[in-house]
């Protein structure tokens, strides 16, 4: 469930969205199939073939930590942090959640949560893309993309570009590679398209949910977000992990979710108050 209780991080409510993500597992799984039969006919190079299950596996990996990662919400306890304390004496509280509700922070109405700096709602992931799982969001986009343009640029090379007899896949397999052309077509456009916003979103740090209000409203000239740090959506614990679906670790988890909670919100004024004493002490 995506209720505060819950241990995992499973939205079961949403019947529409459990049957998107599960066509995605289908797809993708008959995509990695397809190219297995291909390599197993010798239609292609067995390296070839294991460079797509690869990159097919690690998107699936990115969809799974897409979908069973908490993005973001906001616990009851959320409090604002001492910053954001200091600079107004009054904060935004959620009507359905009862809750503080950090800046860029929206109700998905489906989880039935407040998730901070929410993107939006994927029926494919079947949850919210947050700042929590924007990095697994982003992966599953560029290995779903790698995947797409891998594949056409196989079977356009075997269709356009090889006169061998070599080069002729299998009569059992030509069917299914078809309906895979098509499907790759697809979701490259798609990917494609979604890299775009993400891309925009963080240049511009406004997510999807806050351009599409700005647009109704005509205020996008009027927007003061900052662009998104790339440590902020990937973490600090090196490049090497920037490419691999395991959770990020921030510099600072409170600035980057938008809120802290009163065990934190102590520690946070014993430390600044540490700080302003041995400031003090220096001079």
């Amino acid at each position: 469930g995506t209720g505060e209780e819950k241990g995992i991080w499973m939205n079961s409510g949403d019947q529409a969205g459990s049957i998107m993500a599960s066509l995605v597992w289908l797809l993708m799984t008959y995509s990695a199939v397809t190219v297995t039969l291909l390599t197993v006919t010798e239609g292609i190079s067995p390296i070839l073939g294991m460079i797509y299950t690869v990159l097919c596996c690690m998107a699936l990996a990115s969809h799974a930590k897409t979908s069973l990662t908490d993005p973001g919400s906001v616990p009851r306890a959320a409090v604002p942090q001492e910053e954001q304390r200091r600079e107004s004496p009054s904060h935004s509280m959620c009507g359905q959640c009862q809750t503080f509700k950090p800046p860029m922070s929206h109700h998905c109405r489906i989880c039935n949560r407040c998730v901070s700096r929410m993107d939006h709602h994927c029926p494919w992931m079947n949850n919210c893309v947050g700042a929590a799982n924007l990095k697994h969001f982003i992966l599953f986009l560029l290995y779903t993309w790698t995947c797409a343009a891998y594949s056409l640029t196989i079977f356009g090379w075997n269709y356009f570009f090889c006169a061998d007899d070599d080069c002729t896949f299998h009569v059992l397999v030509i069917h299914l590679v078809r309906a895979m052309t098509f499907l790759c077509i697809g979701a490259f456009l798609f990917t494609s398209s979604m890299l775009m916003n993400v891309t925009y979103g963080l240049m511009t740090g406004i997510g999807t949910i806050d351009r599409l209000k700005k647009k109704a409203t005509n205020t996008m000239s009027q927007s003061d977000e900052e662009p998104i740090a790339l440590k902020d959506v990937f973490g600090i614990a090196g490049y090497h992990t920037w490419l691999l679906p395991i959770d990020p670790v921030f510099e600072d988890y409170d600035r980057v979710m938008g809120f802290s909670t009163p065990q934190r919100l102590v520690r946070e004024q014993q430390f600044m108050e540490q700080v302003a004493e041995n400031g003090q002490g220096g001079r």
